[in-house]
């Protein structure tokens, strides 16, 4: 049985929304959206630096298995690479000739593919692609990217997330409109990296559903759920791969908005700008790097 999760401040709630938890080892970096800038924080000092800004909204962060961080910037409109000192590259911004509209998170498996959730709801100016859907970047021999669509039944996809055999991608469906879904739902992963249709793993009717997501070492899917406007607030659940909710730690925060495990400590960020942090969870993660 899974001990209850006591939160604590990590760090001073920034005031303005964090999100992207990432860790690389050492460090764990995570975006600050509003202000554009990556911040990384040191679990064994405290220490907290800016580590990049000019971000164009950075939401998301994943390293791929080589150790290299990739972006999802939101008003960028693009996925971007950033290596450490340098600007950021361009992996994707189109799909099909026509302007990717939002980007928001990200999975990335073993073969370099970089899944993301993009979203037309999060921008107005310059059209492009008129739809949302979760959306692939392959790698290429020459090291381009090719962006490929594969959901088409996606209306406002959020945290996306691989199973441990990759084999399931788990996405959050978070369509905030009344007639809209909130789903947990995984889609299976076929060989060339196409998606089959998804099963419906949980359903949350009226309430906010899931943001982002991390995988525990033992499999199970540690989501960031909840809200102020509706349900029981904001809350870690955590589900079995089936969908059957195992736990529900209830967060200081209105809405979590990220994950993501040091050791046995879960980090979560906030729409309030929190670095929350549960010690000794009884749980580890699940990492493609380190």
């Amino acid at each position: 049985m899974l001990p209850d999760w006591t939160f604590e401040d990590a760090l001073p709630v920034i005031g303005s929304i964090t999100e992207g938890a990432a860790w690389d080892g050492n460090r764990l970096l995570f975006t600050n959206i509003a202000m554009n800038r990556v911040l990384a924080y040191d679990p064994a000092t405290g220490a907290v630096v800016t580590e990049r800004t000019g971000t164009n909204a950075a939401n998301g962060l994943n390293f791929d298995r080589e150790g290299r961080l990739f972006a999802c910037e939101g008003r960028g409109r693009r996925i971007a690479r950033y290596d450490d000192g340098q600007p950021g590259v361009t992996i994707v911004d189109r799909l099909g000739g026509k302007r990717i509209n939002s980007p928001n998170d990200l999975a990335i498996d073993p073969q370099g593919r970089i899944y993301f959730s993009d979203r037309i709801g999060d921008v107005s100016p310059e059209m492009g692609i008129a739809f949302s859907a979760i959306i692939s970047a392959d790698p290429q021999a020459d090291g381009s990217y090719i962006a490929v669509q594969r959901t088409f039944d996606s209306t406002m996809p959020n945290g996306l997330l691989f199973s441990a055999d990759y084999r399931t991608l788990y996405v959050a469906e978070s369509d905030y409109g009344a007639s809209r879904f909130r789903q947990l739902r995984g889609y299976p992963v076929n060989e060339d990296g196409s998606l089959g249709d998804y099963a419906l793993l949980h359903d949350f009717g009226p309430h906010r559903g899931i943001d982002g997501m991390t995988l525990s070492s033992d499999g199970l899917i540690v989501a960031c759920t909840g809200w102020e406007i509706s349900g029981p607030g904001g809350m870690i659940t955590i589900f079995e791969p089936d969908g059957r909710i195992v736990a529900t730690h209830p967060t200081p925060c209105q809405r979590p908005t990220n994950c993501t495990f040091v050791g046995e400590d879960l980090y979560v960020t906030s729409i309030e700008g929190h670095l929350l942090v549960a010690r000794d969870t009884g749980m580890t993660g699940h990492l493609l790097y380190p």
